[in-house]
């Protein structure tokens, strides 16, 4: 407890470091707020209305100051683009960005690591040569490719996904809002046809983020597996007459978890970032396009509001893994 503790104090300086620099960063961005959103006509003097009531004719470190206040009130400014506080659009957009990521993560999940393992196992076969051509793929095409592909293909050419607009069809409506999860809200309010529509829904952006996540994961899978069976501990248990079932299952590969675990934490942050193009893509309503229409529109505060939460939830996805540690390997506890 004391260790996860200092931990999270430990990552204060560099959440500091996120709000000094993107507060910096937006300021230097090409585009002027007060000129995009007094319009292409405004006159001089609109435009200078419109900087001194968002106050950004003050000097840069009154700005920083009044940030920052802002901050330590749990207020994250407004949106000009939405007319809303942007804690409100992010906290209203993050269950379909993490419904999405999530998703994409248990489905490599659930592929990767039996390719992983099956291919330590069999050695130079054809499933070891397929999980080599799999994470060069997964490693070389890029997300967003990835995705207008499937569209193209499955969608355009071969008709067997819905339209790429959304958690939902025009035809479905959402179910009523327990977790903000649209699959497992329909699962709790019994409805099968909302289940069916926002997982179809789901499917390509979804394996979109999978194909880009289970590479990482199969490739670090293998590589454990292999030093983990080549370890003299597995040769004493092979030799004490048990199954290769259970030699495989319970002792090489809870020995190779670790790095596994290691990896699972750094895909999931890469998923963060690639979900700003996944999304944009398929037209999903999560905080990644969100960010991505407010930079485009020069409002500072989502996009600012968006990196501080990504920083956040990095933080607490690192001390996650903390504690994942200790639970594969009470050692690392004990040193901790």
């Amino acid at each position: 407890m004391h260790a996860t503790v200092a931990r999270l104090f430990a990552a204060m300086p560099a959440l500091a470091g996120v709000i000094v620099c993107t507060f910096l960063l937006t300021r230097v961005l090409p585009g002027d707020t007060a000129t995009y959103f007094a319009g292409p006509t405004a006159s001089a003097e609109s435009i200078a209305q419109i900087k001194a009531a968002l106050g950004l004719d003050q000097p840069l470190h009154v700005q920083f100051v009044r940030y920052v206040t802002d901050l330590l009130h749990g207020n994250l400014g407004q949106s000009l683009t939405t007319g809303q506080p942007v804690l409100k659009d992010l906290l209203s957009r993050l269950p379909a960005s993490a419904e999405l990521t999530l998703f994409g993560l248990v489905m490599s999940v659930l592929i990767a690591l039996p390719l992983g393992i099956l291919a330590a196992v069999r050695q130079g076969s054809i499933v070891d040569h397929i999980c080599r051509v799999v994470t060069t793929a997964g490693v070389s095409l890029p997300v967003f490719f990835t995705g207008l592909l499937l569209v193209y293909v499955v969608y355009f050419l071969l008709g067997w996904a819905p339209a790429p607009l959304g958690r939902l069809d025009t035809f479905a409506s959402p179910p009523p809002t327990v977790s903000g999860f649209l699959l497992i809200d329909s699962l709790l309010a019994r409805d099968g046809e909302t289940f069916r529509a926002a997982l179809a829904q789901m499917m390509l952006p979804g394996i979109t983020l999978a194909f880009f996540a289970l590479a990482p994961i199969a490739r670090i899978t293998r590589a454990s597996m292999l030093a983990a069976l080549s370890s003299e501990f597995i040769r004493t248990a092979r030799a004490s007459g048990l199954s290769s079932r259970r030699v495989i299952i319970t002792y090489a590969f809870r020995n190779a978890l670790l790095p596994v675990v290691t990896t699972l934490g750094m895909v999931f942050s890469f998923l963060l970032g690639a979900n700003v193009l996944v999304e944009k893509v398929f037209a999903w309503p999560g905080i990644g396009s969100y960010a991505v229409e407010a930079l485009i529109a020069s409002d500072y505060a989502p996009v600012q509001g968006f990196v501080l939460m990504m920083a956040i939830m990095y933080v607490l996805l690192n001390l996650g893994i903390d504690i994942v540690y200790g639970l594969i390997d009470p050692r690392v506890r004990i040193a901790a």
